[in-house]
């Protein structure tokens, strides 16, 4: 993997957290070319990374036999249009992080018999503290599986889906995850000040409530239901809690919010047919 040849079409936020990880995992910085129209932007990846960057994707794709896709949705297929006849003379493997965009779409977009990874990371891989779905389209081989996998796990955690559909689905779990961690963080500290506690006091106690919960789920083999069984003593302030929030329809409103964000990932594959 380390002298394999890796486009990159985009140098934003998660394209520096992958690019990152490969340098970490031994990858040569040489071999590592990144398509990046904003100046400064190449300026920064050259600076922090010493890899090539270039203001036009053909001149980053030259050589390489792996493409990773990260633009956004909305560009998308403009940018696989115009790097059609490099995909046909090349067969690249190309590996996409652009949400709501199928592999069936990016196949076509770039002229037919591609073999397509299709993924969706979520932004705590910027940390390495992320995870990823993973799809791979018909035309992947166990290789191309592989490598896409120590790719994304640069970023975190991997899952693998066999049905395509199901990534609408990782989208609204995972991928909008974290801002539904926020808002309840948000939600948190507000309370905090209004029960009379210091902002700063507030906002320390929630992020580090958060942050020790989330440790507690990943670093432990006992679910989620147990856990707040465990920390629910019987009349006591949590199951107070507990019990305005299932009164509330707390449950339901997750669903529907996850249910939403679903229904938003297919439109979007729609829109941009």
């Amino acid at each position: 993997m380390n002298d394999h040849p890796i486009a990159f079409i985009g140098g934003g936020n998660m394209a520096r957290s992958l690019i990152g990880g490969l340098l970490a995992q031994g990858h040569a910085p040489a071999s590592i070319h990144v398509a990046e129209p904003v100046p400064a932007l190449r300026d920064a990846l050259r600076a922090d990374f010493g890899v090539a960057v270039f203001d036009d994707g053909a001149q980053a794709v030259a050589g390489a036999d792996t493409w990773v896709l990260a633009t956004k949705p909305q560009v998308l297929r403009q940018v696989c249009g115009a790097l059609a006849s490099h995909a046909q003379t090349s067969a690249p493997l190309v590996v996409s992080i652009a949400a709501g965009i199928t592999a069936a779409q990016i196949e076509r977009w770039l002229g037919g018999g591609i073999k397509v990874v299709r993924t969706m990371p979520n932004t705590p891989a910027l940390l390495g503290a992320g995870v990823t779905g993973l799809y791979a389209s018909a035309r992947v081989d166990t290789a191309g599986r592989d490598f896409a996998d120590r790719l994304l796990s640069a970023a975190g955690k991997t899952v693998w889906l066999a049905d395509e559909a199901q990534m609408d689905a990782v989208t609204a779990v995972s991928g909008s995850g974290p801002a539904y961690v926020f808002l309840l963080t948000e939600a948190m500290v507000d309370a905090g000040i209004t029960e009379g506690l210091a902002a700063d006091a507030a906002r320390r106690l929630a992020l580090q409530t958060v942050l020790g919960a989330a440790r507690m789920l990943t670093e432990s083999d006992v679910d989620a239901a147990e856990l707040r069984r465990r920390v629910t003593s019987p009349n006591g302030t949590t199951q107070a809690a507990i019990e305005m929030l299932e009164a509330g329809g707390f449950r339901g409103l997750v669903k529907a919010a996850i249910h939403a964000a679903r229904r938003r990932g297919q439109e979007l594959s729609a829109a941009n047919d």
